[in-house]
């Protein structure tokens, strides 16, 4: 199999793995209303949207039109975005019903403290920048790795991780349960100034 159909055989699993996880997201959204549970961060959904399906449109004109190639140290983000599908299935088997691409709070709820959760606040979005970096890496994408993970990282820090945090302070007591908790990275203080991350 030559590399070409290695590229488009890699993306093709991955769209189809995001389309899978779109439609789960919806029945845990519909599950999620009925138990009472309040949706925020609605108006910036669209962004995160947008920059994913840019991510994806950005990583096939890189290989096409500027021919990018796999570099000769290909095994590395090859076993970094391995990983991550492994970290993805330990995020995805912790929250279950509870995993959506929305913001969701059952207002009182607990939130979830066990396998990847026992560690950090939102290891799903470390598989995220895992994926945006390894991903255009694997295929030599350097112009889109290094954009998307730049983004994402500011989308994240400064728009999701904010109102997904408002949103858990004000109906739950989410700062008491995860105060101990760091957000992405461990030792790394969040913009706010007063919490671990």
């Amino acid at each position: 199999m030559s590399v070409n159909d290695w590229f488009w055989l890699t993306v093709s699993v991955v769209l189809m793995q995001r389309l899978a996880e779109w439609t789960w997201s919806h029945r845990n959204s519909r599950l999620l209303r009925s138990w009472g549970a309040v949706e925020a961060g609605r108006e910036h959904f669209p962004l995160i949207a947008g920059m994913h399906g840019l991510f994806f449109l950005s990583l096939i004109v890189e290989k096409v039109l500027f021919s990018a190639e796999p570099p000769i140290w290909w095994p590395i983000p090859l076993i970094f975005f391995l990983a991550a599908q492994v970290c993805r299935i330990w995020v995805l088997r912790a929250l279950g019903p509870f995993w959506n691409v929305r913001i969701w709070v059952v207002p009182g709820m607990r939130p979830v403290m066990k396998g990847p959760y026992r560690f950090l606040r939102h290891p799903n979005y470390v598989v995220v920048m895992m994926e945006l970096l390894a991903l255009p890496l694997l295929f030599g994408a350097y112009r889109t790795a290094l954009l998307f993970s730049v983004l994402n990282w500011w989308i994240l820090t400064r728009v999701r991780i904010p109102a997904e945090e408002r949103a858990w302070a004000e109906l739950t007591d989410y700062e008491r349960e995860m105060a101990e908790h760091h957000r992405l990275i461990p030792g790394w203080t969040g913009s706010n100034g007063r919490s671990r991350t």
